[in-house]
């Protein structure tokens, strides 16, 4: 930077110039002389030392709207450009032709081309010459790409040979059997050897990659992975930093100096419908929320074409013009030409008209912007790598839609272009100089070079040197060695009359588990700052909470057992009150095993009201990943809570699991029934390998609890077994499941009591389970009508015996509601439909008419409308029991 760049900034009424550009030359030749570092640290102690004598010097985290990397310190790209530029060009015609195909055939099937046309140049040269895939001497990096610019992916592996034409006429089909088609965006669920992590969901992929690359160090630090080298490379759109999870989570980043951490913020200036920042300027306001929060910023914001303009702006007024230009003109110049640049840019002042006097409008148009220019994207992206001791995002401005041309270049309709007609075509063949017919242009042919051109050549010696094809997903890692069920023999025998809720069970389980000399280092308990809710702090001495640097500080109950220590090497994550970030790290953990090919146990404990509902995307995501752990819904249930009221209480989170296709879900009763629960998980997602995660409810609420029965495991993995059983004398079904079960036992003992009505009791550990093996078993009846019917388990179950069939949950009633199909008689479901509220337990669980009175009614009532009793005992019941038949229905008020 010149002297004259430096006094044109600070020229707004200077009193006294002369001295000004005293003080500058003086700083020039400290530049000059010492360099830019020396300079940095003096500018510093100025600072200070004004601030100290009282100056009010408010700090200002943006700089100039240039390129952070000056000319002269750019790192040289080692590749061969032109050869890039071609492969380059072959993949945006690949990438747009694969969606305007797709859409001739059909407009439903949808896709986007300017998203890919605008950030193209920044995934070529990162897959030229940064992304490691795995190998024997790396570790392979992690990379969240742009979920709209998915079709320039699969450009690139149709020309690597790793997809076939025929993939690529299916974009976005993929109803005709595995591998035929290709998803619309990255889903590793539907491309399990392709895509690393979904990212379409705005803001996840932010997130996401924050806690990979927090999970890559936890690892690191805890001597299970060697991961020097590895990076987590973050590509996203600027329009995308306003979900609240993009930003959420950088200052966690910045505190653990996540230095494996690379954003790459795609600033094309444009969302769905319109300008970023019309009246602002996103790049200045991202520069400063990141450099804010601790980030290294680097600024990719004009292209090469721009150096000799900006070395002859000796006064700063060309950049004095960057700067006061918005986001909104900046989108306007790139949606028309260059005399209109010429006019309304430059134009502004005679002086910047002269500077570019010699140039054409066509030079001017062609003034590209840094996200488009390969050497500028290299020197960013090199000193990126080397950068350490903080996170790094590259602000890289681009055009959206580039090489549209007037069918979607900067314009506000771009996002939603899927079709170009034959002019925009030809234009776009004409742009990047394809080796295309114009008698081919009609039918959009994909392109690929022959094996042997130098092109083809080039690119597979690039990701031969880079450890090989990318993005790909691991093959599944060898079995863990898991306890045995007799492991949990504590929990197995009951309480033996001794008091205990079921997140204490849990607790005791993972004390199990985490001391396991096979499996234990593997476990990864995970919190959001309420261990001690749940009464784990137990593990703090133990096993130590994660903190990289080490624990600075003596906590003030360092005297105490269970005092707050933390460690470079500890286990557990104490997340802080950010459930959004807890999950994370839970995905990031259930993921080890494709990730770092190591597979890791996670157990993410929570308020289980703050999980699915909050976080449900998030859970969403870890399907599509095939994430594997254990969620616990702690204090779960909406009368179970009890004191807490309306925004903690949950009586829906079984719902929304059941939406999940691979997340089974349970809500055990007791402790046995935990134990049963969780060694079969194991099992099932670290033994054999299943793509499922486990969701399981539990509750704070203290009481005794029995001995396994004899027999029941496989009842209480599948959803249901008989607890009590009444034989051939029984009149009515009792269902329970949960805190609920026990109320649905004194209510069977009341039967029997009070009214002479004998009862069998099934404790029902999950609903959902029990619903999808009904209608697993009516699909395939439905589509084979010639042979044998197949029966659900719940028909199983109450097909042998007798009476109306009554289910009382801690959830809304659409939860037992699942099974009603299967269910071979009369069913009634309690629930506890509508909004929580604050009491003791017992008077909750009387207002949602889910306590042991109301469930007799309910089977008496049953029982009266089947005339097995009359009505009148159903009455009797009513004013037995103190019931109010006039009051409100509790999911009104």
């Amino acid at each position: 930077m010149t002297n004259q760049n430096m006094q044109a900034g600070g020229q707004g009424g200077d009193i006294d110039p002369q001295e000004t550009r005293e003080w500058l030359d003086a700083l020039q030749a400290l530049i000059e002389r010492e360099g830019v570092e020396r300079a940095h640290g003096l500018l510093e102690q100025l600072v200070d030392a004004a601030r100290r004598a009282g100056a009010d010097l408010p700090y200002k985290a943006t700089t100039a709207y240039v390129n952070t990397i000056p000319v002269e310190r750019q790192a040289r790209s080692p590749g061969d450009p032109a050869l890039e530029n071609r492969l380059r060009a072959y993949m945006r015609w690949n990438a747009m032709a694969m969606v305007v195909r797709a859409n001739r055939e059909n407009t439903e099937f949808g896709g986007h081309i300017a998203s890919f046309a605008s950030i193209a140049t920044l995934y070529e040269v990162a897959f030229n010459h940064f992304f490691h895939a795995p190998s024997e001497s790396h570790g392979g990096d992690l990379v969240f790409f742009q979920g709209h610019a998915a079709p320039g992916i699969y450009a690139r592996a149709f020309l690597e040979g790793r997809l076939t034409e025929e993939q690529l006429i299916n974009f976005r089909r993929e109803c005709g059997g595995p591998g035929q088609g290709l998803s619309s965006y990255p889903h590793p669920w539907l491309m399990p050897d392709f895509w690393q992590f979904p990212t379409v969901s705005m803001g996840l992929g932010p997130i996401q990659a924050i806690y990979q690359a927090r999970f890559m160090k936890y690892l690191h630090n805890r001597g299970l992975v060697e991961s020097e080298g590895r990076k987590v490379w973050c590509f996203c759109g600027d329009g995308e930093m306003d979900e609240p999870e993009s930003l959420g989570a950088i200052g966690l980043a910045a505190r653990e100096q996540l230095d494996n951490l690379i954003f790459v913020i795609n600033c094309n200036l444009q969302r769905l419908d319109g300008p970023v920042r019309g009246d602002g300027k996103i790049i200045q306001e991202l520069e400063g929320q990141f450099r804010g929060s601790g980030w290294n910023v680097i600024k990719v914001v004009w292209g090469s074409q721009w150096d000799a303009l900006l070395a002859r702006d000796t006064t700063g007024l060309l950049q004095k013009r960057m700067d006061e230009t918005l986001d909104g003109e900046y989108q306007t110049f790139k949606s028309k030409d260059g005399a209109y640049v010429r006019k309304h840019f430059f134009g502004k002042y005679p002086e910047l008209l002269e500077l570019v006097a010699h140039m054409s409008d066509d030079e001017i148009w062609h003034l590209n912007r840094g996200g488009h220019d390969p050497h500028k994207v290299y020197a960013a992206y090199a000193a990126a790598t080397a950068h350490s001791g903080q996170p790094t995002v590259i602000l890289a401005k681009t055009v959206k839609g580039y090489g549209m041309g007037k069918a979607g270049e900067a314009l506000n309709t771009s996002h939603q272009q899927k079709k170009l007609d034959a002019d925009a075509i030809k234009a776009f063949r004409d742009r990047f100089r394809l080796p295309i017919a114009d008698d081919q242009l009609a039918e959009l042919p994909f392109y690929r070079p022959p094996a042997d051109s130098p092109e083809m050549v080039y690119l597979h010696e690039r990701r031969k040197a880079l450890g090989g094809h990318f993005p790909a997903r691991r093959p599944d890692v060898p079995p863990l060695s898991v306890p045995p069920l007799s492991a949990f023999e504590a929990l197995l025998k009951g309480s033996e009359g001794r008091e205990l809720s079921t997140t204490m069970a849990f607790v005791r389980m993972l004390s199990v588990l985490l001391k396991d000399e096979a499996m234990g280092k593997r476990v990864v308990p995970i919190v959001p700052d309420e261990a001690r809710t749940f009464g784990m702090e137990g593990l703090f001495r133990q096993f130590g909470i994660y903190a990289p640097t080490g624990q600075l500080f003596e906590p003030e109950d360092a005297g105490t057992i269970n005092y707050y220590r933390e460690d470079r090497k500890g286990q557990m994550l104490e997340e802080g009150i950010c459930e959004a970030g807890a999950l994370s790290s839970w995905i990031a953990a259930g993921t080890a095993y494709t990730n770092h090919a190591l597979s890791m146990v996670p157990f993410f404990i929570n308020y289980s009201m703050f999980g699915f509902q909050r976080v449900g995307d998030l859970i969403w995501l870890a399907g599509d990943i095939q994430a594997r752990g254990f969620l616990m819904g702690a204090t779960a249930g909406r009368t179970t809570l009890a004191g807490e009221g309306l925004q903690h209480q949950d009586g829906h989170s079984q719902v929304l699991a059941a939406n999940v296709p691979n997340c089974l879900s349970y809500d055990p009763a007791f402790a046995y029934e935990l134990a049963v629960i969780i060694q079969d998980g194991l099992e099932r997602m670290y033994v054999r390998g299943d793509k499922v995660f486990y969701y399981i409810t539990i509750a704070n609420e203290n009481y005794a609890h029995p001995a396994m029965p004899e027999g029941s495991a496989e009842g209480i993995v599948k959803g249901m077994y008989s607890l009590q059983d009444a034989g051939k004398k029984a009149q009515v079904q009792l269902l329970g499941s949960g805190s609920i079960l026990r109320e649905v036992i004194a209510a069977a003992d009341l039967l029997k009591q009070d009214f002479g009505v004998a009862a069998s009791v099934w404790s029902v550990t999950s609903f959902n389970e029990l619903a999808r093996d009904g209608a697993d078993a009516e699909r395939w009846n439905r589509m084979h009508p010639e042979q044998k019917p197949r029966t659900s388990y719940v028909e199983q179950c109450l097909g042998g015996t007798k009476g109306p069939v009554v289910a009382a949950t801690d959830y809304v009633r659409l939860y037992m509601d699942q099974i009603r199909p299967y269910v071979p008689r009369r069913y009634v479901a309690l629930g506890t439909d509508g909004f929580g509220r604050s009491d003791c337990r017992k008077a909750l669980r009387h207002f949602f008419e889910v306590d042991r009175h109301y469930v007799a009614v309910a089977a008496l009532k049953a029982l009266a409308d089947e005339g097995t009793v009359p009505a009148a005992k159903v009455a009797e019941a009513i004013a037995r029991y103190g019931l109010d038949p006039e009051k409100a229905n509790p999911m009104t008020v």
